[in-house]
């Protein structure tokens, strides 16, 4: 959509996903590749005040950002939404989170086969007879991450009505996931 996105990975290793494979294309994985097309990439220590600085400048005149650490992690990090929104006032920020952020598995972690069977998709997949399957696409994440993006183009919108920014959150967990919105 014309967004120039800028990947913070972790230094040494990166992204978990550069190692899906097979198939390569070259030392990275297809599913890597396919996923971060055009992306630009910036290894960061993000635990280290110089990696935090580095962010940060970038933060501040950015229009998203967009984190899936688990539950707590940003807030650690010092990059929670209300750190980030006091230093850029206009910046969307979206969440994406295991359970949510209230009740009682919010700090729980979570990724897209685990979410799979405790929405119950796997108990509706597969072989009579046999175990329960998971879809063999992230079928989770990737709609996580679409309403996410819906919600996200929505606080832009409304950014450009207000001025203000937004935080944004969305959950992988299907059966009782709702997305938030609030400035």
């Amino acid at each position: 959509m014309g967004a120039e996105v800028v990947k913070v990975e972790r230094l040494g290793r990166g992204d978990d996903a550069r190692a899906w494979g097979p198939p390569f294309w070259g030392r990275e994985s297809a599913t890597f590749m396919s996923v971060n097309r055009n992306k630009r990439s910036l290894a960061v220590d993000l635990k280290s005040p110089d990696g935090r600085a580095v962010l940060e400048r970038l933060l501040a005149r950015a229009d998203v950002f967009v984190q899936s650490l688990r539950a707590g992690a940003a807030e650690e990090l010092d990059l929670g939404w209300p750190r980030l929104s006091a230093l850029n006032p206009r910046l969307v920020y979206g969440s994406v989170t295991a359970f949510g952020t209230e009740g009682p598995l919010k700090d729980r972690p979570g990724y897209d086969p685990l979410m799979q069977a405790y929405g119950g998709i796997m108990s509706i997949n597969g072989h009579p007879g046999q175990p329960p399957a998971r879809v063999p696409v992230s079928v989770v994440d990737m709609g996580t991450g679409m309403w996410g993006v819906m919600g996200i183009l929505a606080a832009l919108r409304e950014r450009d009505r207000t001025g203000r920014g937004a935080l944004v959150t969305t959950a992988l967990s299907t059966p009782r996931s709702r997305g938030r919105c609030s400035r």
